[in-house]
């Protein structure tokens, strides 16, 4: 019998079987096959969470319409720990969980939710809760127990090691537990996590925390934008969590907002109170059209093909085989953009059909370029079709 170790795999008579010390090696839980679609507690409420808000928050997710259109975690962000125990054990601040947190994952899978949690590659969390460096089998040990779904890994109070050395400390020990957990490495793009993630976590923020402001908004879009190559099935570029509904920014910018997100494959968790969501919010963030471009299962992140700073064309390929298109105004008055045909990947007298994503409505046939007026901070989202059905490699 002939082996050879060939990348890390064992070949015996022509066959790959994989190594122990190969598989440890990556993440292969099965999720994040599309971007997670959810809520998180943070950009809304921060340290002021406790057992009723996520009770209530459950209840409400559940019976809008938004579980119905695949939003499906509700995360708990930091501030729910409060101590270890002295055998190690991570221990909820009792103060504002009572009860603990596994009641909270029983409602939530009793309505066809999941529930997710927060802690950090660090020695404490952000807010100064205590984190799982060091810890790392036991914590995860323990949300396994709970039966927890989501892990959201924060990167605050370290000890000077690399991201590449602590998140796969808690890959390895999620992995073990043997329980199926969507890992969300928070490490906010220090080291280009997207040139390493994919074999770590589900999804890598690639940017510091978004503010509920269009500079910010904006600008992390851009962040993002240029990792757009290593986005695929099981593994995402992270942008940071959505703004819409907190108020600062105007409907117009909070369609853009969720429109560059949708195409960018970024996860969708609403940051907002859905206990109490306006119905232009409401109407953002069920909009069926452009989450079905963000869950698209070929998965490759549309991004940006021309900018004048100021006058941009976003784009990115579906599965089938139309072309998810934003025209993007990042001015401060109605401007015209067009697109050709040819940079979209068509041939310039193909025929081409556009829908308007956020009109719900085909805006007609084209053939060699489309023009569309934008307004200030706005965009046109649509979705370009080939009429013959075929598609050239963008």
């Amino acid at each position: 019998m002939q082996i050879m170790v060939v990348m890390g795999k064992i070949l015996i008579c022509g066959l790959y079987i994989i190594s122990a010390a190969a598989s440890i090696n990556a993440l292969d839980n099965g999720l994040g096959l599309t971007p997670q679609m959810g809520w998180n507690s943070w950009n809304h409420f921060h340290c002021k969470i406790d057992e009723k808000i996520i009770r209530e928050t459950i209840v409400a997710l559940s019976n809008s319409p938004l579980s119905k259109v695949g939003y499906e975690y509700v995360n708990i962000d930091d501030c729910w720990a409060g101590s270890r125990s002295s055998s190690g054990e991570i221990l909820v601040d009792v103060k504002t969980f009572p009860n603990g947190i596994a009641p909270l994952v029983d409602l939530a899978h009793s309505v066809g939710l999941k529930l997710g949690i927060y802690s950090d590659a660090g020695f404490k969390t952000c807010a100064g809760r205590p984190g799982s460096l060091n810890y790392e089998v036991i914590d995860a040990n323990t949300y396994a127990s709970w039966k927890i779904d989501y892990l959201k890994y924060d990167n605050c109070h370290t000890d000077g090691t690399k991201p590449e050395i602590r998140y796969p400390k808690m890959r390895d020990a999620l992995n073990q537990t043997g329980r199926p957990i969507f890992f969300s490495m928070c490490e906010w793009g220090i080291d280009d996590p997207a040139t390493w993630g994919q074999n770590v976590g589900n999804s890598w923020r690639t940017t510091y925390d978004i503010k509920d402001n269009w500079d910010s908004m904006i600008s992390i879009a851009d962040e993002n934008d240029k990792w757009w190559k290593y986005a695929k099935p099981g593994g995402w570029n992270d942008p940071d969590m959505l703004e819409v509904g907190n108020g600062n920014m105007s409907n117009v910018e909070y369609k853009t907002h969720f429109s560059l997100w949708c195409l960018m494959k970024a996860p969708l968790l609403i940051g907002c109170d859905i206990r109490n969501i306006s119905p232009e919010t409401m109407n953002i963030l069920t909009n069926t059209d452009a989450i079905a471009i963000n869950q698209d299962p070929l998965g490759i992140q549309g991004h940006k093909i021309r900018s004048n700073g100021i006058l941009e064309v976003w784009a990115g390929p579906l599965k089938d085989h139309s072309m998810a298109v934003i025209l993007l105004n990042k001015g401060t008055s109605i401007a015209t953009i067009s697109v050709s045909s040819d940079e979209l990947g068509f041939e310039e007298d193909n025929l081409i059909s556009v829908y308007d994503i956020w009109q719900h409505k085909n805006l007609g046939i084209f053939a060699g370029k489309f023009s569309a007026e934008v307004e200030a901070h706005g965009v046109m989202f649509g979705k370009f079709t080939r009429m013959d059905g075929h598609f050239v490699n963008f």
